[in-house]
């Protein structure tokens, strides 16, 4: 196999080109074409369900394509499997590891997979970078849910892999694991490996990632950076609650419900104020007003639809 340093840098570090996956008559994943550049940050958002790990599995290799192909960085998966893997670091959602080896020992098996037998010094940077030195010596099964974690991400990493998928890394694991995790993760990524990320904290999404793509039921609804994104879609809001008096007409139609408070979209302060004067016109009275920023969340609801609220609704609550 080539040295990936050698590739050229026109060829993306992942291309999905027409992919369709099937199980039975239901396609999971629905002709979906994505090209992720080299040295990129991007995101693939979704709901439950809309087909992100089923793309990121047939990446890895786990399951085919039934129609399409998939690309590292210009080999084929299907074809070249072994050359592809070694160009890949993925950190799965499962919490998937050996309970007899201890955290070392799991880092050095997993560095002989891809023969690498004098690995230790990188293997020592790993588990500083990730919070695991003192962990070193343990058993794998003593480690609590978010230490485990930490380790299978220092495994993805452990071959030095210039693509790195991270299919929800910091889902249910503690802040600091996330804080020190990201700041690991950015600084690879300025030295030029690919991150592809799915992950349902939004904010981090919009924090991180240079441009996102969106899935639903299967196909691909929105492709674009993230500040395009947040421009074409995402709306500032004002929320406000009424102590007393009634919505004039004119307010009535463009105010929702949301949350116990009312709400309407607003271009700039003007229009906040503007509003406002509106209400004490009428006689109402305002005893709790938000003026909040738009974010990628707003952008995602917008795009995804009702059934894309539901669902981040009860990822928040599950929090």
């Amino acid at each position: 196999m080539s040295d990936p340093s050698t590739i050229v840098s026109s060829v993306p570090a992942v291309r999905f080109d027409a992919i369709v996956k099937r199980y039975g008559a239901r396609a999971v994943v629905d002709g979906v074409s994505l090209d992720i550049a080299q040295g990129e940050f991007f995101a693939l958002l979704g709901a439950n369900g809309a087909g992100k790990t089923t793309l990121i599995s047939m990446l890895a290799g786990l399951t085919r394509a039934s129609a399409g192909r998939v690309q590292v960085l210009g080999r084929d998966v299907a074809l070249d499997p072994i050359a592809t893997r070694r160009l890949l670091g993925v950190v799965p959602q499962e919490l998937v590891f050996d309970p007899f080896f201890t955290v070392r020992e799991t880092l050095r098996l997993q560095s002989g997979y891809f023969g690498l037998d004098r690995n230790d010094d990188w293997i020592d940077a790993l588990l500083h970078k990730l919070g695991l030195t003192s962990q070193a010596e343990q058993n794998m099964r003593q480690l609590s849910g978010g230490m485990k974690r930490r380790v299978m991400v220092a495994q993805a990493l452990v071959h030095k892999p210039p693509v790195i998928v991270l299919d929800e890394p910091t889902a249910g694991v503690d802040v600091e694991l996330r804080q020190s995790l990201w700041q690991f993760i950015t600084e690879l990524n300025r030295q030029g490996h690919t991150v592809l990320l799915t992950t349902h904290y939004l904010e981090e999404a919009e924090a991180l990632c240079s441009r996102i793509g969106m899935l639903k039921l299967g196909q691909l609804v929105a492709l674009d950076s993230t500040t395009a994104l947040l421009s074409r879609f995402a709306s500032t809001q004002m929320l406000f609650r009424l102590q007393a008096g009634r919505l004039p007409p004119e307010l009535a139609s463009r105010c929702k419900p949301d949350a116990g408070r009312l709400g309407c979209t607003v271009r700039d302060a003007a229009e906040v104020e503007q509003i406002l004067g509106a209400l004490r016109t009428e006689g109402c009275v305002v005893d709790e007003l938000e003026v909040r920023r738009a974010d990628l969340e707003d952008a995602f609801m917008q795009i995804m639809g009702r059934d894309a609220r539901q669902a981040q609704g009860a990822t928040k609550e599950a929090r």
